[in-house]
């Protein structure tokens, strides 16, 4: 049986052992404004509070709080989908950043595909220019940089009507992703085992996925998280991340509607 009062009381001791042990400067000029029992739980207050050598010295692990994993899977010309990723996903990234959110973009959504002439063959809810933009979003994916620049480009891409090509190399020009290895993927072997990776993807999702957008965080779905994600995704990210909480997280607690007590 673990004994958590005794384990608790020895590491109070030495958080306090810390407390008095440093010397009288060592908190001068530091943005300390946590209480001592919080300074070797994450990586980012003991730094803030300058006493991350003596956490590691006294065998406290220390890390950086994990992002939250947001996974989305969604069809290029989805009406619900272009608005979670305008309305929600894309200010949400804005505002945190990928190491507060760590967003996996999945586009296959409500397609089907089946192996014939040695290749896979895709059919999609939307048409045939929806299975194009999967194939150019799934490439972009692949071929970007970083993170950062896929989803600027993809964003762009959901971001206006017509032909996919067309957005496509409009949209990475814009963010300095290299269209012509883009659209070469999206029309090669390799665009097409890319694309049936993101449906093995989607498929392997439990519970199976029965809409798009299907939204899961931290690798689990249910309708409260759906619903949530939908319409305030910034307050389910700041309500799931284990770290400090960013700038745009406190502003948005303080934005809640709320009756103060007098």
């Amino acid at each position: 049986m673990h004994n958590y009062p005794l384990r608790r009381l020895v590491l109070l001791t030495c958080l306090n052992f810390i407390y008095f042990a440093l010397p009288s400067t060592a908190l001068s000029g530091t943005h300390c404004v946590y209480p001592p029992e919080l300074w070797c739980s994450d990586q980012t207050i003991s730094r803030a509070c300058n006493v991350e050598k003596q956490c590691l010295q006294w065998g406290r692990t220390v890390s950086d709080p994990q992002a939250v994993g947001l996974g989305l899977y969604y069809e290029s010309l989805c009406p619900g989908c272009r608005e979670f990723i305008l309305d929600q996903l894309y200010p949400t990234w804005k505002k945190l950043g990928n190491d507060v959110i760590n967003i996996t973009l999945v586009p296959y959504g409500n397609a089907e595909e089946k192996f014939a002439d040695k290749k896979w063959v895709f059919t999609c809810q939307h048409g045939v220019d929806e299975c194009i933009g999967n194939l150019l979003e799934t490439c972009t994916l692949n071929i970007s940089k970083d993170f950062s620049s896929a989803f600027e480009t993809i964003h762009c891409m959901e971001s206006s009507a017509g032909d996919p090509y067309s957005l496509a190399q409009k949209c990475c020009s814009k963010f300095d992703v290299d269209y012509a290895k883009v659209s070469s993927c999206a029309n090669s072997s390799m665009g097409n085992q890319l694309e049936h990776d993101m449906a093995l993807k989607t498929n392997a999702l439990k519970p199976p996925h029965k809409y798009t957008p299907w939204i899961t965080l931290n690798g689990v779905h249910t309708e409260k998280i759906q619903n949530k994600a939908q319409s305030d995704l910034l307050s389910v990210i700041c309500a799931t991340y284990q770290g400090p909480p960013p700038p745009a997280c406190q502003t948005s607690l303080s934005q809640q509607k709320r009756c103060p007590r007098e």
